[in-house]
C-alpha cells in the first residue's frame, strides 16, 4: 500500500505558509495488513486505508451489543447525551438504552452487558454510548465494514474480519477523562480486547503487537485484572461487578455482529 501524504500544518501569514513540505504519514501503519489504533480519530484517520474496521469498547459498549446480536437483537449505535436519542428509538419503534441506574420496566436496558441477556429476537435496541458508538458511527461514514469485538467473540470476530477484506484496523475504545478535559484514556480492558482479536491475525503493526503482549500477559488472570483495573473498579463501585464479569470471558460467542443500514446485527455465514 502506498503511504498517504500530507502537508506541514504552518500557521497562515508564516513565512512557511505557502510551502508545501510533503510529509508520510507515518502513523497511518502503512505497509501492516493488520493495525491497531485508538478512539474516534485512530477510526476516522485509518478507516479509508482499511478492508474493515473492528470497533472494541470492552466495558461496556461492544459486549452489550455481542450480547444483544446473539439473542437476535438488532442494536443501533447512537451519540451520547444526545437528547433526539428518545426521538430516534421513537422513530424505529425501538427501545431506549438508559444509564445503569435508571433501567426499569419501561426501560430494560443499559450500558450493563447482562441487561441485553433479556433481549429478544428481532427486538431494535438504541445503545448510545461514549466511545464505542462514537468510533462505529465514525467508522462507519467512509463506507467500510464495521464489525462489534470484544474478548467474548474475539476469535470469531478476527476470522469475520479476514474473510471479509486484507487489510483490518481494530481500534480501542479507551474511555474519557470526563473529570478534565474529555481526552482519550487508553484503557486495560479495550487493549487486551483488541490484542484478542489480533491475535489469530498476521501481518501485524508494532501497534497491533502491542496489544497483543498486554492480552498474552493478562489472558490467564483476566477476570482479576479487569476487575482491578480503572474502569472495572469504577464500574465495580457503582454496583455493576456482574458487568464485568460477563466482559471478562473469553471466546464464549461464535455472534459477529456488523454494522448494516445503521443497526449492529448478528452477521449470517
Amino acid at each position: 500500500m502506498p503511504p498517504l501524504i500530507s502537508y506541514l500544518p504552518y500557521p497562515a501569514g508564516s513565512k512557511w505558509a505557502a510551502i508545501a513540505f510533503p510529509l508520510v504519514e507515518f502513523w497511518d501503519q502503512h505497509g501492516f495488513a493488520t493495525r491497531f489504533e485508538w478512539g474516534p480519530e485512530g477510526a476516522r484517520l485509518l478507516a479509508d486505508s482499511s478492508d474493515v474496521i473492528v470497533v472494541v469498547d470492552v466495558i461496556s459498549s461492544t459486549t452489550c451489543i455481542t450480547i444483544g446480536c446473539e439473542q437476535g437483537a438488532r442494536i443501533y449505535p447512537y451519540r451520547f447525551k444526545d437528547a433526539s436519542a428518545a426521538d430516534y428509538a421513537k422513530s424505529l419503534g425501538a427501545s431506549l438504552a438508559v444509564h445503569r441506574e435508571g433501567v426499569n420496566d419501561e426501560h430494560p436496558y443499559s450500558l450493563s452487558p447482562g441487561t441485553f441477556l433479556k433481549a429478544k429476537p428481532g427486538e431494535s435496541i438504541v445503545l448510545p454510548s461514549p466511545n464505542g458508538a462514537t468510533i462505529a458511527l465514525a467508522a462507519s461514514a467512509v463506507g467500510k465494514p464495521v464489525l462489534a469485538g470484544c474478548l467474548r467473540n474475539a476469535s470469531a470476530v478476527a476470522r469475520a474480519a479476514r474473510a471479509l477484506g486484507e487489510t483490518i484496523t481494530v481500534v480501542a475504545a479507551g474511555e474519557r477523562w470526563f473529570m478534565s478535559d474529555d481526552s482519550l484514556r487508553p484503557a486495560l480492558e479495550d487493549q487486551a480486547g483488541a490484542g484478542a482479536i489480533l491475535a489469530p491475525l498476521e501481518g501485524r503493526s508494532p501497534e497491533a503487537d502491542g496489544a497483543l503482549a498486554a492480552f498474552r500477559d493478562a489472558r490467564d488472570d483476566m477476570l482479576q485484572r479487569l476487575m482491578n483495573s480503572s474502569s472495572g473498579r469504577e464500574v465495580g463501585a457503582r454496583g455493576f461487578t456482574r458487568d464485568v464479569e460477563l466482559a471478562a470471558e473469553i471466546d464464549v460467542s461464535q455472534t459477529v455482529p456488523i454494522l448494516q443500514d445503521g443497526a449492529f446485527v448478528r452477521a449470517v455465514g
